[in-house]
This record gives structure tokens, sequence and C-alpha cells, in this order.
């Protein structure tokens, strides 16, 4: 028996693919925070500017997702503790706050987005104002919020807007012919990067592969009710792979669209919107229902599952309420949500201010949380009375320098653009 642990986890028994499936779900829900507006458009971007080259960043993003998942979650289920409360037990509350804001700041201003992208999508479903179309969208997320068992109702929704997604983008594909299999297994093997493309590629892996994601993954793990069993069960495996393959369907479908409809008319995009009116030729007059139905489920998903990531890190980093029930979290999540109507209907100004001060808040944020947890799993503590997962170890080491390199890169191009 290992310490720290009451049982043997050779001996744990490896659950059935039925039984893991009513264990998983904090992944499904990462995924519908992890792609909105700000995700498809980017997809979308890169297909429409580069075709099908740069299909093989889907191979970092997986590798560098399923690392991130594997090691939050390995970390707080040995320690008893979701990662922001690790950080402050290991390395105190100063170092906890400073993340839990920082984190907190990114998630707020990245609320804008996904309430004007519930906002069109119901534009283009049924033709109605954007801003009475987000009102509506904020009321059924109120409605969320407020009901008994929230954590279940959360999963559902997201998981509703997942398959709404992948019904989408993959309906478009197979209107538009779907892709050339050859150029598209090129582009998986062809590792390089077209002229011009650096900037967009990176903010597009930054985007799909964060630790973020895995640090609020221990948070919903507990709201799930998770046991250390489940470390060895294969339960928390699976529910990193769902989250990496969903995302992986959804994005390298949106990809794909870009690449088949635009890339070859040399039309590019500038908001998730636009990509309707260019699947006219396709789709008809099915077309905005289709966009419409993929940018509300992207939108309505990420609004979801942000707004609460945001209040739930803040309240970790400072040891306060994080459950999803509590008082504190639901009527914070109001507050954050009525800032982000203010600021999305009356802001006259440009966005990209407030677009830079949300990367800002993530530079400084991602790569402090990245830091400590890239630190805790190769404490000697943490892996006591087991074997050290040098893989894991070796494979987070990595895509933390990485991701630390990417958003000093990010941060600097997004300094010069103010200046």
């Amino acid at each position: 028996m290992s310490a720290g642990l009451e049982f043997n986890p050779d001996t744990v028994k490896h659950l059935s693919f039925w039984e893991i499936l009513k264990r998983i779900g904090p992944g499904i829900i990462l995924t519908g925070v992890v792609i909105g507006p700000g995700a498809i458009t980017t997809a979308a971007m890169l297909g429409a500017s580069y075709g099908y080259s740069l299909l093989w960043l889907l191979i970092p993003i997986a590798f560098m997702g399923i690392t991130f998942m594997l090691t939050t979650y390995r970390i707080a289920m040995l320690t008893g503790m979701p990662i922001l409360h690790a950080i402050r037990h290991y390395y105190g509350g100063a170092v906890s706050g400073f993340v839990g804001i920082a984190l907190f700041l990114a998630c707020l201003f990245f609320t804008l987005g996904n309430i004007s992208g519930s906002g069109a999508g119901m534009n283009l479903i049924f033709g109605i104002d954007w801003k009475i179309g987000a009102l509506i969208m904020i009321a059924i997320l109120l409605w969320l919020y407020f009901s008994k068992d929230t954590y279940s109702k959360v999963e559902k929704g997201i998981l509703v807007c997942i398959i709404g997604m992948i019904l989408a983008f993959y309906a478009t594909l197979v209107a538009s012919g779907g892709p050339d299999v050859g150029s598209m297994a090129k582009g998986m093997v062809s590792w390089g990067f077209p002229e011009g493309s650096v900037p967009m590629a990176l903010a597009f892996i930054s985007t799909h592969a964060a630790v973020t994601a895995g640090v609020y993954g221990t948070y919903l793990g507990a709201e799930k009710k998770w046991k250390k069993e489940d470390l060895f069960n294969g339960v928390m495996f699976s529910d990193a792979m769902a989250h990496v393959i969903t995302i992986i369907l959804i994005s390298g479908a949106i990809i794909l669209v870009g690449a088949i409809v635009l890339h070859p008319q040399g039309l590019t995009i500038k908001s998730p919107v636009q990509l309707a009116d260019m699947l006219v030729p396709f789709l008809g007059n099915a077309a905005n229902y289709v966009m419409g139905l993929a940018l509300l489920g992207a939108a309505f998903s990420s609004l979801l599952g942000n707004t609460q990531r945001g209040i739930v890190l803040l309240n970790a980093g400072f040891n306060w309420e994080v459950a999803l029930e509590s008082k504190l979290v639901r009527w914070s999540c109001v507050a954050c949500l009525a800032f982000g109507c203010i600021a999305c209907f009356f802001y006259s100004g440009s966005a990209t201010s407030l677009i830079f001060i949300a990367n800002l808040a993530t530079a400084i944020g991602t790569p402090v949380a990245g830091l400590f947890i890239t630190l805790m799993i190769w404490r000697k503590d943490v892996n006591q009375g087991l074997k050290p997962p040098r893989m894991l170890q070796i494979c987070m080491t990595i895509s933390y320098i990485f991701t630390l390199g990417l958003t000093l890169f990010s941060l600097m191009r997004y300094i010069e653009r103010v200046l």
C-alpha cells in the first residue's frame, strides 16, 4: 500500500467502458469553455489563409492538452487538493492569490466575446437583434446557475452544445464535398510554417491547449466527486482523452471548412458570422441556421463554463468558497455577466484594449500557474510511495517551456500593437 493512499494502486480494477462513461464529465465541460467564438474564428482563419498546411498543429495540441490534464489531475488526486489550493499549501497564499486574480481577469474579459457571440448566433438563427438574443441566452444561463444540481445541468448543457457544433461543422463539410484526403494527409505530416503564419498558429495553439483548462478541471473533478481510485481505474485518463478528442473533432472540422470553402477563393474572415455568408453557395438558405447553431453552441457553452471558471479560480486563489451551488459563486457569476453586458452593449471604443487586458492577464497567470504545476509534479512528497511518473514529468516540462515561450512571444506582439 502506497503512502498517502488507503489502497494499493496496483490492485485497482480498471472500469468498463460504460462505468467510465458515467464517471467522466469535467473534460467535456472544459471543451465547451475552450471552444468559444474566438477559437472558431482563429480556426476558420487558419484554414482560410493557409488551407491544409497547418493541420499538423492538432498534433502538439493533443500532446500538450493531454499532458496538462493528466498532470493537474494527478497532483489534485495525490495531494487531495485542487490545483490552486495545492499551490497555496506548498508555496503560500500570496502566490495562489496572484495566480487566481490573473486567471479571473482573463476569464472576465473573454466573457465579452462569449456574450456577443451568443447574440450573433441567435441573430443568424432567428433574425432578432443580437442584444436581445444575448439577453435571452443569459436568462437561460442564470436559470442553470440557480437551479439545483448545477454541475449536472452545466455538464449536460455543454454536451448538447458540443454535439450541436460537431453536427453543424460536419454537415458543412459534407455539403461542401468533403476534404481532399491527399492534401489533408500532407498537412498532417508536413511540419512547417507558411510565410506570415506563425502569430496565427501560436494563437491557435495557446487557445486550444492551456494550463488553465487542467487547473479548472481539478475543481470540476471535486464537483463530480472523483475519488483517488479514479486516477488509477481509467476515469481520469478517459476524461482527459475525451477533452482532447472533442476539441480536435470540432477545431479540425472548422479548419477544413475554411480550407475547402474560403481558401480556394482567396477569402479571409474576421468573425465567425462572416463564415455563414461564405457557405451560402453550398448550403443555401440553411447556411445561417447551420453556422448560427455552431456559433450559438460555441458561445453559450463557453459562456456557461468560462464565467464559473473565472469565479472558481479567483475564489480558490484566496481560499474562498468554490462550490458551484454556493451563493458566493452564483452571485459573483451574475456580477460578471452584468459587467459583461454593460461592456458589450455600451462600450463604444475598440475592443482591442479589452482583448489586450485579457491576454495580458493570461500572459501573467498561465506561466505562473504552469511553473508551480511543473514544480509540483517533480516533488517527491507529491509522488510519495509511488513510482515517479518520469514520462509525464518530462512531457509537462517540455509543454511548459513551449507555453512560456509562446506566451512571451504573444505578449510582445500585443505590446507592439498597442504602442
